[in-house]
């Protein structure tokens, strides 16, 4: 299957020994887009609204991470915070790019924190949006998410805690997402990354308080207000804690913040990363 058939799948590079399928588009500084972790999600599936628009003025890369979407999924591969870096960091090896503005996505987002910690010269600005990696107790909507098993019925409801508007949450789009989560290995994988008890997920994928403190990036945060999967407050954490971020809350927005607000956030994003000099970051001073 390609990108012929199916829009998801793109490109394909080995990346930290992973075959990885990616998209790659447009001109100018780098920005990668990491998705999050929903059941059948990919790169595509999260981002489709937002890459044409980025790629007006950035080089644009959004990889399926390893036990998601398209990439190959090794046999006995272990999903761990660690094994997710060492693929990002690998992608922008095997594509020569020295320095990415990284933009992450819930589960995303704790692994864009997590690569800007251990590999700090290697990212320019930081966007982390509906973000996981600070300890929070998990929400009913993430036990959800995390929890599901593949049934239309469930794929529903699931639309439904992502979504604040209902009318985004519609039939064919349940039947889409459900499709995507039933595909060989989809499933399987999913399954073994968050088994219950789920709060200890929830602890891995958080960075401690010191590291994210010495954040020396400039870094929006940004987050839905009515989000029931990851709660707001864990922005307003990530917002304090950062030196250099900022913040925006939508209104009116669930865990979708680049599906429901899309040409808002493209162009909130593309703002932001455009005021980028050659000259971040710059260290931190006490």
């Amino acid at each position: 299957m390609d990108s012929r058939t199916n829009p998801e799948v793109a490109h394909s590079i080995v990346a930290a020994g992973i075959r990885t399928n990616y998209h790659d588009l447009g001109h100018g500084h780098p920005v990668l887009l990491i998705h999050g972790s929903g059941p059948g999600v990919s790169a595509w599936a999260n981002w489709r609204l937002i890459m044409p628009d980025l790629a007006r003025q950035a080089r644009v890369v959004a990889p399926d991470m390893v036990g998601f979407g398209y990439t190959d999924r090794p046999p006995g591969q272990r999903y761990a915070m660690e094994t997710w870096v060492e693929q990002a960091v690998g992608l922008l090896d095997a594509l020569g790019i020295d320095k990415t503005d990284l933009v992450g996505n819930s589960f995303g987002g704790g692994l864009a924190l997590a690569l800007a910690i251990r590999h700090p010269q290697r990212v320019r600005r930081l966007v982390l949006m509906g973000s996981v990696g600070v300890h929070f107790p998990i929400t009913p909507g993430l036990d959800a998410v995390w929890g599901y098993t593949p049934s239309l019925q469930t794929m529903r409801k699931l639309l439904d805690i992502f979504a604040f508007d209902p009318k985004l949450a519609t039939d064919e789009l349940a039947q889409l997402r459900y499709d995507a989560s039933i595909r060989p290995g989809f499933q399987e994988s999913f399954a073994a990354m968050f088994p219950a008890p789920r709060q200890r997920w929830v602890d891995a994928m958080a960075s401690t308080e010191a590291d994210i403190r010495s954040l020396p990036h400039q870094t929006l945060v940004v987050h839905g207000r009515e989000d029931q999967v990851i709660p707001l407050a864990n922005s307003l954490t990530l917002a304090t804690w950062i030196p250099r971020a900022q913040l925006h809350v939508y209104g009116q927005c669930g865990h979708w913040t680049q599906i429901e607000h899309a040409a808002r956030f493209a162009q909130l994003v593309g703002n932001f990363l455009a005021e980028a000099g050659s000259a971040e970051p710059q260290p931190l001073h006490s």
